[in-house]
């Protein structure tokens, strides 16, 4: 890889890290709606990139249920577990949608693991619930349970990508932003209260969060990735993609004082590494898994 594609990949990673905590940040520090904030967020993409509407894909029903999947459902929850959720034990807990994918291409595609992706898959799992689960108080974060079944919903989208033709990054982002918005703004009507007030009160700060989400996430860092997949084998992309919960911890602790525990850097060392043996070993009758999840559901 030349240098200038590993300074683009390198910010396209910072860009996804400081994605989830600003997300955090709107959710649950400004108090906006997590559902609301996702619809707003599906509505600004699907405006910006209404020019990619065109041509219509073939299968409309498809790539509608696929949207649901990789984008309302799967932001509804990935907000909603941030809103108690730390941004640092967020980002790690969301790269389990590579293990599920794995497991998923097991059940549903006649995928075969070897026991070092067996291994993989374990380690992922662990470092997890070990930065979830509380033993002094015998608790578990509940945030951190609502974004283990965001990566799990993400993933069954991957697995639906599997039967709908090739797509194109922003192309795919438009659809889903274009089947998510309204669907979101309905059931955050029947849900949330105090959508306008919130953003009102996030001001200026609430709307920069709001821009960085549409154009940073969607447009620079979806469209920057898609660039280097055209150029680059997804094996030597994926791994380095890992960049992306680092980033996610140091912005954590940086920005929003998250507090640094020997649980998050235990667990976080050892559901990543979990998620490196996984990444580094191809999922064969999957290959794109791990990258369409990234794709349509904006890297988080």
């Amino acid at each position: 890889m030349s240098f200038r594609d590993f300074v683009l990949l390198f910010a396209v990673c910072l860009v996804w890290g400081l994605n989830i905590v600003f997300t955090r940040w709107v959710v649950a520090d400004v108090g906006v709606p997590p559902i609301f904030f996702a619809a707003t967020r599906f509505a600004g993409v699907a405006a910006l990139l209404v020019m990619f509407l065109r041509p219509k894909p073939e299968d409309l029903k498809m790539l509608f249920l696929i949207a649901m999947f990789i984008g309302a459902v799967h932001f509804s929850l990935l907000f909603i577990g941030l809103q108690s959720a730390e941004a640092s034990a967020a980002s790690i807990t969301g790269q389990l949608g590579a293990p599920f994918s794995t497991l998923m291409s097991m059940a549903f595609l006649g995928e075969k693991i070897g026991w070092r992706r067996g291994l993989g898959i374990m380690l992922s799992f662990a470092g997890v619930v070990l930065i979830a689960f509380d033993p002094s108080s015998f608790s578990i974060s509940i945030g951190l349970i609502y974004i283990v079944v965001a990566a799990f919903v993400g993933s069954v989208g991957g697995i639906l990508m599997k039967r709908l033709p090739p797509i194109k990054a922003l192309r795919l982002q438009a659809w889903v932003g274009l089947f998510s918005f309204a669907p979101l703004f309905i059931t955050s009507g029947l849900l949330e209260t105090g959508q306008l007030e919130s953003v009102m009160r996030g001001g200026w700060q609430f709307g920069l969060a709001w821009l960085f989400a549409v154009v940073g996430v969607s447009i620079f860092g979806h469209g920057g990735f898609y660039s280097l997949i055209k150029k680059y084998d997804i094996s030597l992309l994926t791994p380095l993609t890992l960049m992306t919960p680092i980033w996610g911890v140091v912005f954590g602790i940086i920005l929003l004082n998250e507090p640094i525990s020997a649980r998050l850097v235990l667990g976080s060392v050892i559901s990543l590494s979990g998620v490196l043996v996984i990444a580094v070993r191809q999922n064969k009758t999957l290959p794109d898994a791990a990258i369409i999840k990234k794709l349509g559901s904006g890297g988080s």
